[in-house]
């Protein structure tokens, strides 16, 4: 089979290509260049005119053809773009979600068989299994077998047709493996470290990052205090239960300033700049309308925690369009609303309106614009955009 490998100068896919050649592949290596610009990121960090060197080195080893590719366009507008419009909204997106749906699985791969590949290789940490299914065979995403750097979250969003077309050459083998076949080959990547931060783009300073389109502009930092929740009304229906709070600077008292809310996350210590207090405080809510950022202090702040979240029709997925759940009906999976969380047991309920789901123990740091994925036993069935739900639906 002849198969493009989406070579970035890391030990992952360079081990990737390496276990295809050995397999007898035809293997061809293709970089994409998706970001030009350094505004915000932090000195040294991806430095992909380095990260090109290597992949070079590494299809010269293998004795693979390279292939450059500039993707930065089509980045740009796919997930850039969506990032900047999400923290105006005051949603948190994850661009590496998109990156892999938007850019790695579709315009990525469309080249990769322009130029007469079969199909395209990446170096995640996660398995493909193809199933019998009505007749029709059926592409199922599982965990990867290294329970510390399993990556299926990260291809929540990814279609049948995508997969049909993806491999994942390493999801088999644990990290510590990954850099003994390395080392073995003599691959210029065996010691390279792990890139950090946003995909392409690398390790940045959000705020200035982000002033890039959107505006500095100074607000309340409002601290909420315990005995607010003590004043609530119980939440008893599912919707109630699966809804954030919704605050009023009246609810609270002025703690400081900040210059933006939209440069603020649930759950983010750092940044607010408030002294005075035994305990850390962090982001429990942002309003980017009033530009008011609220906060509460100590890791045990019932602001923190959610019992719920909600997902709209329109933004759930399945990657198996077979296994989705019917209007009315509850399941239980397991669910995990950030890379690396450990999956937690919920029970999801589909109704006209779209997806709840209810968690076992409260969750901390539930966040609009992030995406929950669900998962029966290691297969990763489907995932939706986190909407920030009112409490008195």
């Amino acid at each position: 089979m002849r198969i493009a490998v989406g070579l970035s100068g890391g030990v992952d896919s360079s081990v990737a290509a390496l276990l295809l050649k050995q397999q007898g592949h035809e293997v061809m290596a293709l970089f994409m260049q998706n970001w030009h610009d350094t505004t915000g990121t932090l000195h040294g960090d991806c430095p992909w005119k380095d990260d090109l060197t290597i992949a070079q080195l590494v299809a010269k080893k293998l004795d693979i053809p390279f292939h450059f590719i500039d993707l930065s366009a089509d980045y740009s507008k796919k997930v850039v773009d969506y990032m900047f419009a999400e923290y105006a909204r005051g949603r948190t997106p994850n661009p590496d979600v998109l990156c892999n749906r938007e850019i790695k699985f579709d315009v990525f791969l469309k080249a990769a068989l322009d130029l007469g590949a079969e199909a395209v290789a990446t170096g995640h940490y996660c398995r493909k299994e193809v199933i019998n299914q009505n007749g029709n065979a059926a592409c199922c995403l599982l965990a990867g077998a290294d329970p510390n750097k399993d990556q299926s979250y990260f291809l929540c969003q990814l279609s049948q047709e995508q997969l049909s077309k993806a491999l994942f050459p390493i999801g088999h083998l644990l990290k510590p493996d990954v850099r003994k076949l390395a080392a073995a080959a003599g691959l210029p990547s065996a010691d390279k470290k792990d890139s950090q931060g946003i995909c392409f783009v690398g390790k940045v300073d959000l705020p200035v990052f982000l002033q890039q389109k959107l505006a500095a502009k100074e607000g309340d930092v409002i601290e909420i205090m315990p005995g607010f929740y003590d004043a609530q009304p119980p939440r008893i229906t599912l919707q109630e239960r699966c809804a954030d709070y919704r605050y009023q600077s009246a609810d609270g008292k002025k703690a400081g300033t900040h210059q933006g809310a939209h440069f603020f996350t649930i759950g983010q210590r750092h940044g607010l700049n408030v002294g005075g207090h035994a305990e850390p405080l962090f982001v429990i809510a942002t309003d980017v309308h009033s530009n008011t950022v609220y906060v509460g202090e100590g890791h045990a702040h019932q602001g923190l925690y959610r019992e719920g979240l909600f997902i709209a029709a329109a933004d759930i997925h399945w990657i198996r369009p077979a296994a989705a759940m019917a209007t009315g009906e509850e399941r239980a999976y397991k669910v995990r609303i950030r890379y690396r969380q450990p999956l937690q047991d919920a029970t999801l309920y589909r109704r006209n309106e779209g997806l709840y789901i209810l968690f076992r123990e409260a969750q901390r740091g539930v966040t609009a614009g992030q995406f929950a994925a669900w998962y029966n036993g290691d297969e990763l069935l489907g995932s939706g955009v986190i909407t920030s739900q009112k409490p008195n639906l």
